[in-house]
């Protein structure tokens, strides 16, 4: 837990460090983690998730953070994912989101339940991709690909499942998805219900941020940094490695 711990917190400091260096992002945006953490920051707050409460921290006066509110969701709480003012928080038995337009007092939203599975999940304006995966703690053998019209966000829709290997992280590049399976992962999703794979990295990881257009990947031996090409994603570049 310690070194999951660790890893998260510097995906969050390289997300930070490189805002000034991505013009295109959300301004209200101050970090992001990936999809497998269990905290994320949005203006002058600090989100957290334990195994079953949303915890809240005002980051107003930085030298002391202050805890302003904890919110039960239920129990297994695992991730925690923020898409604008939406909180999108992965358990063993479902998703659920709650609303941040007062970010001190977070309100809920709607919430999908499935088969008891490990379950990290990201968002955009319209749909939201959870990935559910077997392992020692989860208690099932399932792993597949969940993709969700959220276009109504007070009722989601379950309009995809796509069988894998084993998968965990996922982020979101223009009109793909990638996710780390067996190896990472690239499908077009311009068509959510008919994804389409079109690319991979032959790259053992757990989780993923993309940055602009910065793709990191975590696995158990590094940290893996590729240069992706907006108009072509099979032009993948391998940039560095940090060991861990």
């Amino acid at each position: 837990m310690k070194n999951y711990l660790f890893i998260s917190f510097l995906f969050l400091l390289i997300s930070c460090s490189s805002d000034s260096d991505n013009a295109s992002l959300d301004s209200s945006e101050t970090g992001q983690g990936g999809s497998l953490a269990r905290f994320t920051i949005l203006n002058n707050y600090l989100y957290t998730v334990d195994q079953s409460n949303l915890n809240v921290y005002s980051l107003i006066n930085p030298e002391n953070p202050t805890q302003v509110n904890t919110v039960n969701i239920g129990f297994d709480i695992e991730t925690l994912f923020n898409y604008k003012e939406y909180l999108y928080i992965g358990s063993r038995n479902g998703m659920y989101i709650y609303g941040i337009q007062n970010p001190e007092v977070p309100n809920y939203i709607s919430d999908v339940q499935h088969f008891t599975a490990c379950d990290p999940v990201i968002a955009n304006d319209t749909h939201a991709f959870v990935t559910l995966h077997s392992n020692t703690f989860c208690g099932n053998n399932i792993n597949v690909l969940e993709i969700y019209d959220i276009t109504n966000i007070v009722q989601p829709v379950l309009i995809s499942t796509r069988n894998l290997a084993q998968p965990k992280g996922l982020a979101l590049f223009n009109n793909y998805l990638i996710v780390c399976d067996d190896e990472v992962k690239i499908f077009d999703i311009t068509d959510p219900e008919n994804s389409i794979l079109v690319n991979s990295i032959n790259r053992n990881a757990f989780d993923v941020i993309v940055r602009g257009n910065l793709l990191i990947l975590i696995g158990e031996s590094g940290l893996y940094q590729y240069q992706l090409d907006q108009n072509n994603i099979e032009n993948i570049e391998h940039v560095s490695t940090i060991f861990i």
